[in-house]
């Protein structure tokens, strides 16, 4: 093992020079000898199980530096050039650290960090004791991962200089005064301030981890023992939450997936990728500002007893940098099998002189009743059974062709995406599994016939994930039905969790769990839903950020790959009528003003989110500011409803400011426009059925019963 001597003295020079501790100072952290224990064993295991093989070795271990540095301070507001040249003199000693069961090297960056922090917020409330000339022009740099590091005191301290200066301007634009903004933002910092003196050992230790284990791919994380039994290692708040998937994303707590039936879900006022920046109790609680904060103790937050008002500051995920946060109260609850279960309805498309009946099946999940599997009731529910009865009322009813609605549908139940491919395509392979050794399984349906055999279409979003794409994935490899949307999440893989309590025979929970990835889903045509997702057949636009959300968005995610194609049989030549089907798509939406509408909101959404800085002068902000506010006048004036970004609009106020309120306008236009795209997704199945009748080849004809 390498020695750390060398690393150690660098930071007692620094200590007893101009950067040593001052009085006040946040505590020394120090590691355990159960968590470097708890660290080498974890190594074993990802060595030797996990799908991705990576040893721990040099290469790693300045990813895992990095990872950490950047997990500290992604934002690059706290070190300097400096400290980062002192960090990456030992960027190939971390593995030995590992092995070695010598962690000091992530908690002696941990302590300067902590100090650092300290440093920061003690100037920018020195920084409120001046005034600001906001007829300067200059700009604010909002996103700055891809920035360099302050080279200098002078440097870090003019970024600072901007940021205080730019949460001053907000408030101001606002209408606040000199007076009530001093003492918002004086409260705002002494918060942020105060979580330095609150991080204990077991803080430090878990954020080193999951630096560790998300270098080697995205949803492998380790979790501590307070972890491990605080919460469910998915971070699911579904007894005493509000039914939402969360992870820590940068310095943010955002929403990685709603459950369905869940209070989050049911509420329509969040959406996957929504970043949680502040959490109340009750109706009249104080909001607490929770960026930066672990997500651990966010999650404490949010939970709490059943039937409870809880209250959220939210910043959305369709928000430019500049954009408004808002709030919204949910009352905590159990997850309801029943409010998650498939629902039908029926559209009328004219198509010509003729009125086609188009059944559309909404699933939010792909659930089941394990309980009730297990007891022995037959009538347990599950979403396959559901959507089967479904189709039997709509084969009554007489639809021409039938939709499955499966956008923002996160997954669930593997079996039942199987089963549900099922009902369209009878029996045959649905998906491949490939495990950690190179083995290849086949995983299919044993349904004796299709339950639908009519025209099929299947809508997704990007937060259709997991058993979503696999179930669009089978029905267009088989050519059984024709896939609208988005690009989907691209999540293709299995991940299994250990717990090295039991693994080491300890007595008491002292090394945490580990969950890791140990399988890769592939499509029967050999490709994998892996990183690229499922690409639909007929775009859409829509409201995500693809560049941010998704299997994409992350820097190490397991890459596109390809297997050999299992045994099955084409049951549609839906690609045949592809072009023909896009060409009448393209003429009706280029005449529909509501849709033209629909894409200029998006375009500029997304316009928004890629705004990497803003102005620092008063004029031109409120300039900007007119110009969003005429946009959505305009809009109103001519049609009654706001554009989508009404609500993202700058308002000066932050987490700890917000007073409950809704934007009527713009939940009415979110509505409206996601009405519009399932109209039109109607309106696409209808032609795809009408030119595979005149060339007498239906995707239903082909089913083989």
């Amino acid at each position: 093992m390498r020695t750390k001597i060398g690393f150690l003295l660098v930071f007692m020079g620094l200590a007893t020079s101009a950067f040593a501790l001052k009085s006040g100072a946040p505590p020394v952290l120090k590691p355990l000898t159960e968590q470097a224990q708890a660290a080498h064993l974890s190594a074993q295991f990802l060595i030797q199980y996990h799908y991705k093989t990576v040893p721990l070795g040099d290469e790693l271990s300045e990813a895992i530096l990095n990872r950490y540095i950047k997990s500290l301070d992604s934002e690059k507001f706290f070190f300097s050039q400096a400290d980062i040249d002192v960090f990456n003199a030992d960027k190939d000693k971390l593995d030995d650290g590992i092995y070695g069961e010598d962690l000091s090297i992530p908690f002696t960056i941990f302590n300067l960090y902590e100090q650092r922090v300290v440093e920061r917020l003690n100037y920018a409330r020195d920084l409120l004791k001046q005034n600001f000339d906001f007829s300067v022009k200059e700009d604010f740099p909002v996103i700055r991962d891809d920035e360099p590091w302050p080279k200098t005191e002078a440097e870090s301290r003019d970024l600072w200089r901007k940021r205080v200066k730019n949460d001053w301007l907000r408030l101001k634009l606002a209408g606040n005064d000199d007076a009530t903004i001093r003492t918002t933002l004086e409260k705002r910092y002494a918060n942020s301030l105060s979580r330095a003196y609150k991080y204990k050992s077991e803080d430090v230790f878990q954020i080193f981890m999951n630096a560790y284990t998300n270098s080697i791919e995205p949803h492998t994380d380790y979790f501590g023992p307070t972890a491990a039994s605080d919460f469910d290692i998915s971070m699911r708040l579904s007894l005493v939450g509000i039914g939402a998937v969360l992870q820590e994303r940068e310095e943010y707590t955002t929403i990685r997936e709603l459950v369905a039936g869940g209070p989050a879900q049911l509420s329509g006022q969040l959406g996957v990728g929504d970043r949680i920046v502040g959490v109340a109790q009750g109706k009249d609680g104080e909001m607490v500002d929770v960026v930066g904060t672990p997500l651990p103790d966010v999650v404490k937050l949010i939970r709490g007893t059943k039937d409870t008002v809880v209250r959220l500051s939210i910043f959305p995920s369709d928000a430019g940098p500049d954009g408004k946060h808002r709030e919204i109260s949910l009352v905590r609850n159990t997850i309801n099998l029943e409010k998650q279960a498939a629902k039908k309805t029926i559209l009328q498309v004219k198509n010509g002189d003729v009125t086609n009946k188009v059944g559309v099946i909404t699933l939010p999940t792909f659930y089941e009743d394990f309980d009730a599997r297990r007891k022995g009731d037959k009538n347990y529910r599950s979403a396959s059974r559901d959507v089967s009865k479904l189709l039997a009322e709509l084969k009554k009813e007489q639809v021409d062709s039938v939709i499955i609605d499966l956008r923002n549908n996160g997954g669930g139940s593997l079996p039942q995406a199987i089963e549900m491919t099922g009902l369209f395509v009878g029996k045959g392979p649905v998906l491949q599994q490939r495990n950690h050794d190179g083995q290849i399984k086949v995983n299919g349906s044993d349904a004796r016939s299709a339950a639908w055999t009519g025209p099929l279409g299947v809508m997704i979003n990007r937060g259709s994930a997991s058993a979503s794409e696999i179930f669009a994935a089978a029905i267009q490899d088989y050519g059984r039905g024709i896939v609208i949307g988005e690009p989907s999440f691209g999540k293709g893989t299995v991940q299994t969790v250990v717990n090295l309590d039991e693994e080491a025979n300890n007595s008491k929970p002292e090394f945490g769990e580990l969950k890791m990835t140990v399988a890769q889903f592939f499509r029967i045509n050999g490709g994998t839903t892996q990183l690229k997702g499922v690409t639909p057949d007929i775009s859409l636009p829509g409201f995500s950020d693809l560049e941010n959300m998704g299997e994409a968005s992350y820097d190490n995610a397991l890459p596109w790959m390809q297997v050999k194609k299992a045994d099955y049989k084409q049951l549609g030549n839906i690609k045949d009528v592809l072009p023909e089907v896009q060409s009448l798509h393209d003429i009706r939406v280029a005449k529909d003003k509501d849709f033209q509408r629909l894409v200029e909101d998006t375009a500029e959404l997304d316009r928004r989110r890629k705004q990497k800085a803003i102005s620092l002068n008063e004029a031109d902000r409120r300039n900007e500011r007119e110009q969003q506010l005429s946009r959505i006048k305009a809009r109103e004036k001519a049609d009654g409803v706001a554009p989508l970004d009404a609500a993202f609009q700058e308002d000066g106020l932050q987490a700890n400011e917000r007073s409950l309120s809704a934007d009527i306008a713009s939940e009415k236009a979110l509505k409206n426009a996601k009405d519009a795209l399932l109209e039109e997704s109607a309106h696409i199945l209808v032609d795809m059925t009408g030119l595979m009748n005149s060339s007498s080849s239906t995707a239903g004809k082909a089913v083989q019963q």
